[in-house]
């Protein structure tokens, strides 16, 4: 990828401002003490950049850009963090300085020690500043770069805490790896006792509905998808192709994984596909995701479109039960509430 150019991927909870935060989050004062202290210092990665490393990624990645092989191969830009991590055991080598800082645990302790003890991680973001080859010593530092006030989200009220890696090759700063997690105490669950109510009463489900409506998970829109939800709110389905070698890409990323290149258009998918594979989800339930409201269960499925690449949606107009691999579908677009539509894929007749 050519220098500063910018990768994002994001999970994140749709998260809004607790009810008297601003007035009252004696919290946030100290935790926000802790911005611009380091996170990890003097960090070494422990293998330098080699070439098995980068054979695996790709093949597990399904990345066969010729860029990646040969003697003047670069490692895929979005291995940036990989040449910094310590492995499964996590157990830190004598002084190899990959271990979490002071301030890190203590900011981390403070949370903890408040109540808000559960973590998840929401997204990360890279830039890439400078391709990676084998042979190349990695060094980094993290530091604390910020932290939220408080939020209320689906998974419960919390901080998002942001640390910011750089990454350097022989000294020199190779690209930039941001990572955020939301610590949150969890949201209180309704009893089993209100539970049973409300599968006994309609009149009581119908006004919990109404005052507490179940919604999907809002999709994250970064600069490298805009487009493509764009294309939805013209209730198209639009499938990256790149300018130099005519390759399709989905879902959107910032550059070609077939030639590397940077420059792309667009063509629009036509709607048809088939269930190239599926999955039945029981547990967790989910009534957003369920026409009932019952919480499931629910199939998704990955769809291949009749343009070669795949998308991951739901299927509509047969029982969970009857999706299979093969089914025909044709794109449909769903609004799920006042603000938010998504693409679905309806079965086709006889399918």
């Amino acid at each position: 990828m050519k220098p500063g150019t910018r990768a994002g991927q994001a999970d994140a909870p749709e998260a809004s401002p607790s009810h008297g935060a601003e007035a009252s989050d004696q919290l946030y004062e100290r935790l926000s003490a802790y911005a611009g202290r380091p996170a990890a210092t003097a960090g070494t990665g422990r293998d330098p950049v080699n070439a098995p490393m980068i054979r695996h990624w790709c093949e597990a990645m399904g990345d066969t850009s010729p860029a990646y092989r040969g003697p003047d191969a670069v490692a895929p830009p979005t291995m940036l963090q990989a040449w910094t991590m310590r492995g499964l055991s996590a157990d830190p080598e004598p002084d190899d300085g990959t271990g979490r800082s002071a301030a890190y645990d203590e900011l981390l302790g403070l949370l903890d020690g408040a109540g808000y003890t559960s973590v998840v991680a929401t997204d990360c973001e890279q830039e890439y500043l400078r391709p990676l080859r084998p042979g190349d010593l990695i060094t980094f530092d993290a530091v604390i770069e910020s932290v939220s006030r408080r939020k209320t989200t689906k998974l419960g009220t919390g901080y998002f805490v942001t640390t910011r890696m750089d990454v350097r090759a022989d000294g020199e700063l190779a690209g930039t790896h941001r990572f955020r997690i939301l610590k949150y105490r969890p949201a209180q669950r309704k009893s089993a006792q209100r539970k049973s109510a409300q599968r006994n009463s309609a009149q009581r489900r119908t006004a919990e509905v109404e005052k507490e409506p179940a919604l999907r998970p809002r999709p994250v829109i970064n600069r490298d998808n805009a487009g493509f939800w764009a294309g939805v709110a013209e209730h198209r389905l639009l499938i990256q192709r790149c300018t130099g070698c005519a390759t399709l890409r989905f879902p959107w990323l910032p550059g070609c994984n077939a030639c590397a290149g940077q420059e792309w258009d667009t063509v629009e998918a036509s709607g048809e596909g088939t269930v190239f594979s599926h999955v039945v989800m029981h547990h967790p339930s989910f009534p957003a995701f369920d026409p009932s409201g019952e919480g499931g269960p629910y199939a998704v499925a990955l769809i291949e479109l009749a343009e070669g690449v795949r998308i991951v949606g739901n299927v509509t107009g047969v029982p969970y039960d009857k999706v299979r691999v093969g089914l025909p579908v044709r794109l449909e677009f769903l609004r799920t509430d006042p603000d938010l539509e998504l693409p679905v894929f309806r079965a086709s007749e006889g399918g």
